[in-house]
């Protein structure tokens, strides 16, 4: 892969796209529960969904990007069933960086503008997989490509993202 996208990168390719965008900026976050801890600062209203996103794979080597609403629980064993993919596993960092250019905790579905950016080498595509109920929300929060800020987008605008990097989301209720 070229150097990753940055987050500048990143705004630059939703203004092209006229994808309306709002980033809050935070503390570095891990997981879940610390990133539920930064939000003072983030609108209170109804209707904002945040989220978590998993990059697994299964033993033919095929990849999937889970984007779903936060408080889910991913059963890894019946997503592969609901997907159509063998047995999932958590992707390695180093797959991380080498298909999506992102590291740990910082997951996040902006971060297919770098798979598009890849070359075809054949190599196995990357499932989207998007959970029904977050694009519900008015507002859906993600990380820009780096742990230590939030941006909101409207579902709509995180489905033409998805589609104007190349993919086609499978939506399916979790």
């Amino acid at each position: 892969m070229e150097s990753p996208a940055t987050e500048t990168e990143l705004f630059t390719f939703l203004d092209k796209c006229q994808i309306a965008y709002k980033t809050h900026r935070h503390s570095p976050v891990f997981t879940v529960e610390e990133a539920q801890s930064v939000r003072a600062g983030m609108p209170k209203e109804t209707g904002h969904g945040h989220s978590k996103n998993l990059f697994v794979r299964d033993k033919k080597k095929n990849h999937a990007l889970i984007v779903a609403a936060e408080e889910r629980n991913i059963d890894l064993k019946s997503m592969a069933e609901k997907i159509g993919m063998g047995r999932l596993s958590f992707a390695s960092p180093d797959r991380l960086m080498a298909h999506l250019g992102v590291t740990p905790g910082a997951v996040t579905p902006f971060s297919l503008l770098n798979a598009r950016q890849k070359p075809n080498t054949g190599g196995p595509e990357i499932q989207v997989v998007l959970d029904e109920s977050l694009l519900k929300h008015s507002q859906v929060y993600f990380h820009p490509l780096h742990n230590a800020a939030t941006t909101a987008v409207s579902p709509d605008g995180l489905i033409k993202f998805i589609k104007v990097c190349g993919f086609e989301p499978l939506i399916i209720p979790l």
